[in-house]
């Protein structure tokens, strides 16, 4: 599982020009799964992210964490996290799970962001989708597991 996480100070995806998800302060992650993810996968990144402490404090220092600041989610399902670029100028995608296990990982992570009472707003799995946001920090951290 690889989960890229942007600090931002908003974000949205849309599809075919409509809102699916939008946020203000929060985190907007781009998620992919491997198909030997399995419960305890999803469920550490889960944790991890829920407690993560990368929000400033009145010091000026990342010591807060997303519920702290009760700031939101925006989750958004990216397979090409796993593109080998190694060989060629195509990437290769073959350390992406399989679609359909992928997209109930998705829904599982998703869940369990939720078991720890953080709004979470998604796009749509598997679509063309537009994601826009103001990254703040700008922070970005790559989770894998």
């Amino acid at each position: 599982m690889k989960v890229v996480i942007q600090r931002v100070s908003e974000a949205k995806v849309t599809v075919d020009q409509k809102i699916l998800g939008q946020i203000d302060q929060g985190f907007c992650l781009l998620v992919a799964f491997a198909d030997e993810d399995n419960d305890e996968t999803i469920n550490y990144m889960a944790r991890k992210i829920a407690n993560m402490r990368i929000f400033s404090d009145t010091d000026d220092k990342m010591n807060l964490s997303i519920k702290d600041v009760k700031g939101s989610i925006l989750s958004i399902s990216q397979f090409t996290l796993y593109a080998d670029t190694k060989h060629g100028n195509r990437p290769s995608f073959t350390g992406a799970g399989n679609f359909e296990t992928s997209s109930k990982k998705y829904d599982q992570f998703n869940q369990a962001l939720r078991d720890y009472d953080l709004k979470v707003e998604t796009g749509e799995f598997g679509a063309d989708m537009q994601v826009s946001l103001t990254n703040d920090g700008p922070v970005t951290i790559l989770m894998e597991r």
